[in-house]
C-alpha cells in the first residue's frame, strides 16, 4: 500500500501538492493557547512528512507562478496603508518597523556568520526566526541566480525549508509570549491599566465594543410626539442638537395621515409621530423609557444602506471633526474602519486615512451623500482586472531582472519577486486615486495570498523532505539556538528603542513589535492581555512597512552569505 501510494504521488505530482495543502491547513488549525503554526507552516511540514516517503517531482515554473501571484496580492492590500505611512502618520511606528527589520536581518547575518551557514540555511534562519515565510521564495530566487551547478542550487534550496521548519515555531511562540509577557514585564508596566488610560485619551468607551459587536448596532424606531412632551413647539433642528452628543436624528415624521420628510427647521407639535435614528444604547436606553414608541410600517418602511466607502478625500481628519460638519453627516453612522487587513477601534480622536475603508450606515441619499465626500463606494464586484493583474506582474518582474546590486565579483538582480511586490503596492496605491484601477474583489486577493504562499511552501517542503534529516544534522541543535537569538534580539532592541527613543505609548509600542514581526498573533496577544483592542494601532503602520522589508530580506541575506564557507 505504502508502495503504492508512493508511486502514485511521484506520478501525479498535483495531486500530491493538493493533498499537502490539506494536511497542511488540517495541522495549522490546531491551536495550543493563542499559538497554531498556520496553514502556510502547516503546509511546509506537510510537505516534508510526505517528501519523506515520495520523492514528488516539484515544478518550477509552478512554484514561480503562485508566489508571483502571491506577493503581487500582498503588495497590492497592502499598497494604500504602505504609501500614506510612509509619508505621514504613524512616522513613530515606521521608525520602529525599520529598526526591528534592519536589526533582524543583521542578527541573522551574524548568528549565520558565527555558525558558518550556507546561503540556504542563512535564509530559512531568518524567515523562520522572524516568522516571514514570503522570504523563503525571494531567497529561493536569489539562489537561483547564483553562479552554481543545478545540483548545488537544489540543495541550498531545500536547506531553506530545513532551516525555516526548524525556526518557526520558536519565532511564532517567542514573539507571542515577548509582546503579551516579557515586553510588559520589562516595561514594568500593567497593560490593561495602560490600554485604559490610552482609551480615555483617544476618547474610546469600552461600552462601544460590546456595541459594534451587537446583533443590531444601529435603530429606526417611530415614537409619538406628547401632548405635554418638551420636544412640542420646537424645531428639527433644536431637538437634534439637544440630542447631539447621542448623534440621533428624526428623519421622517407623520403628521395628519401623511408622510414628511425632516428638515431642520419643521417645527415638531404633538401627535407627531416621529422617525428617530440612533445607536441602539442612545434609542433604546434614552428615548426608550420616555416616549411612546408606535409600530408604523410605512413611515419606518425607508431604505437604509450599509456600504464600503474607500477613503480618499477626507484624510489627515479626526473622526469627530467629520463628525462635527454640518449637512452632509446627519443620519450617517460609522460601524466599522479597516485599515490594511485589520479592524481599528472606533475614537472621536482617530486620525482617519488614506486608504481606510469606512463602513457607513444610514438611509440611501445620506450614504450616496457621504461618498460623495469622503470617496468612492466599493462595490461588490466579482471580475478580476486581469489585463492590469498580468501588465502589473509581467512589468514589476521584468523591472526587477534589470536593477542589478554588484556582491564580490558577481552581479546579483532584485529578482522578479520582488518586482513583483512593488508592481502590487504601485497598483494598490493608485487604487486609492483611480478606484476602478485593476479591481480585483477580495476574495480574489484571499485566494491569491492564502492559496499562492501555501502551494509554495508545500512544494517547498516535498522539495525538502527527501533530505531534510541528514541537513539537519548537518548543522544540529546551533540552528535552534541562533532562531531563537534572531527571533528575540531585534523585539529587545524594538522595545528599548520604542520606549526611550520614540517615547511610544507602551501598548501601541508593544501592537509595534508585533508588526514589526508581520506576527498577527502577537498583536492578538497583547489584545488579550491588555483586555482592549487599542494596539492594533501600533500594529497597523508598522505591519506594511516590514511586511515589504523582511521579504527582501530573503533576497539580501542570500546575497550577503553567498561568499560564506
Amino acid at each position: 500500500m505504502v508502495a503504492w501510494l508512493e508511486r502514485f504521488l511521484v506520478n501525479y505530482p498535483e495531486l500530491a501538492l493538493y493533498l499537502t495543502i490539506a494536511i497542511g491547513y488540517y495541522i495549522g488549525g490546531f491551536k495550543l493557547g493563542t499559538f497554531s503554526l498556520g496553514p502556510v507552516t502547516g503546509s511546509l511540514f506537510a510537505g516534508i512528512l510526505i517528501g519523506q516517503f515520495a520523492e514528488v517531482p516539484v515544478s518550477a515554473t509552478t512554484k514561480a507562478f503562485l508566489f508571483l501571484l502571491f506577493l503581487f496580492g500582498i503588495g497590492y492590500s497592502v499598497g494604500p496603508q504602505f504609501m500614506q505611512t510612509i509619508r505621514k502618520d504613524g512616522l513613530k511606528s515606521v521608525a520602529l518597523a525599520l529598526v526591528c527589520s534592519v536589526t533582524g536581518l543583521a542578527t541573522a547575518y551574524v548568528v549565520a556568520r558565527f555558525l558558518g551557514l550556507d546561503p540556504g540555511f542563512s535564509a530559512g534562519l531568518l524567515s523562520g526566526a522572524l516568522t516571514q515565510s514570503p522570504a523563503m521564495g525571494t531567497a529561493t530566487e536569489a539562489i537561483g541566480a547564483l553562479p552554481l551547478s543545478e545540483a548545488e542550487r537544489t540543495v541550498l534550496i531545500a536547506h531553506v525549508a530545513v532551516a525555516d521548519a526548524v525556526c518557526y515555531i520558536f519565532g511564532a511562540v517567542g514573539a507571542i509570549w515577548f509582546c503579551s509577557v516579557a515586553g510588559p514585564r520589562l516595561l514594568a508596566i500593567d497593560p490593561e491599566a495602560e490600554a485604559r488610560e490610552l482609551e480615555r485619551s483617544l476618547g474610546i468607551e469600552q461600552k462601544m465594543a460590546g456595541a459594534v459587536s451587537g446583533h443590531r448596532q444601529f435603530e429606526f424606531r417611530a415614537f409619538r410626539v406628547a401632548p405635554d412632551g418638551p420636544v412640542v413647539g420646537k424645531s428639527v433642528a433644536e431637538v437634534e442638537a439637544q440630542i447631539a452628543p447621542h448623534r440621533m436624528f428624526i428623519l421622517r415624521l407623520r403628521r395628519d395621515g401623511g408622510i414628511v420628510e425632516s428638515v431642520p427647521d419643521l417645527v415638531l407639535r404633538a401627535g407627531d409621530v416621529v422617525a428617530v435614528s440612533g445607536r441602539r444604547e442612545a434609542v433604546v436606553g434614552i428615548l426608550g423609557p420616555q416616549a411612546d414608541e408606535v409600530e408604523d410600517r410605512d413611515l419606518l418602511d425607508t431604505p437604509f444602506l450599509i456600504n464600503e466607502v474607500l477613503l480618499t478625500k477626507a484624510s489627515g481628519k479626526p473622526l469627530a471633526d467629520i463628525a462635527a460638519e454640518s449637512g452632509w453627516t446627519r443620519g450617517l453612522y460609522l460601524r466599522s474602519i479597516r485599515r490594511g487587513q485589520v479592524d481599528v477601534p472606533l475614537a472621536p480622536d482617530l486620525v482617519l486615512e488614506r486608504g481606510d475603508v469606512l463602513t457607513l450606515v444610514g438611509p440611501e441619499p445620506v450614504v450616496n451623500r457621504a461618498a460623495e465626500r469622503l470617496g468612492p463606494v466599493i462595490a461588490p464586484t466579482t471580475a478580476t482586472d486581469f489585463v492590469v493583474l498580468g501588465l502589473a506582474i509581467f512589468l514589476g518582474g521584468m523591472v526587477g531582472t534589470l536593477i542589478r546590486i554588484p556582491v564580490g565579483g558577481i552581479s546579483v538582480s532584485l529578482g522578479t519577486s520582488v518586482g513583483a511586490l512593488v508592481a502590487g503596492l504601485v497598483v494598490g496605491h493608485l487604487r486609492t486615486r483611480h478606484p476602478l484601477l485593476g479591481r480585483i474583489p477580495d476574495g480574489a486577493i484571499a485566494l491569491m495570498t492564502s492559496l499562492g504562499l501555501a502551494s509554495f511552501v508545500a512544494m517547498t517542503g516535498l522539495h525538502a523532505g527527501p533530505v531534510f534529516f541528514s541537513a539537519l544534522q548537518e548543522v544540529g541543535l546551533g540552528l535552534l539556538f541562533g532562531g531563537a537569538i534572531v527571533t528575540l534580539l531585534p523585539l529587545i532592541v524594538g522595545l528599548y528603542f520604542g520606549r526611550y527613543v520614540l517615547r511610544m505609548n507602551p501598548v501601541l509600542l508593544l501592537g509595534g513589535i508585533a508588526g514589526a514581526q508581520t506576527m498577527t498573533a502577537a498583536m492578538a496577544a497583547v489584545q488579550t492581555r491588555s483586555k482592549s483592542p487599542v494596539a492594533v494601532l501600533g500594529y497597523t503602520p508598522a505591519y506594511p512597512i516590514a511586511q515589504i522589508l523582511l521579504t527582501f530580506w530573503g533576497t539580501v541575506i542570500v546575497m550577503a552569505t553567498a561568499g560564506l564557507p
